[in-house]
């Protein structure tokens, strides 16, 4: 059996291996087998053809692995308004409990107080505690020791 065919066969059995895993690496590994049988078929030598294999599967470790995983595994996403909790802007007219104006995310907002004891005057810069429909809920934590 030409060892070219055993390579494809490893990294066949690599690849369906992966299928109970489904951690990328035993077909990073499968990548490495067939890159390795490629070079059998080209007529390298077996330590020629080893050293491909490892090289291979290790490139593919290092840069495709973590890609991969990333696509799979993106995690949660906040989109919309809610991105904009906990965000910094900066008070454009005075906001109290009833009225004023923010500059969030280069946009201008309508902005209430978020606790109704404070107004916050120009200049200030509040964080996010709620987007209630385009109006935006502030809070000045300026006065928080850090």
């Amino acid at each position: 059996m030409p060892a070219w065919l055993i390579w494809l066969i490893g990294a066949a059995a690599l690849a369906g291996a992966e299928t109970l895993s489904l951690d990328f690496v035993l077909i990073m590994c499968a990548g490495g087998a067939a890159a390795g049988g490629i070079a059998g078929a080209a007529g390298a030598p077996p330590p020629a053809q080893v050293a491909v294999a490892i090289v291979v599967g290790l490139a593919l470790l290092a840069f495709v692995r973590p890609i991969a995983k990333r696509h799979l595994n993106p995690g949660v996403h906040v989109m919309g308004t809610a991105a904009l909790v906990g965000k910094d802007a900066v008070v454009l007219s005075r906001v109290d409990a009833h009225d004023g104006r923010v500059r969030l995310n280069g946009g201008e907002w309508s902005a209430k107080s978020f606790d109704e004891t404070q107004v916050m005057q120009v200049g200030t810069v509040v964080r996010v505690m709620k987007i209630d429909g385009a109006t935006a809920l502030v809070w000045d934590h300026s006065d928080l020791a850090v």
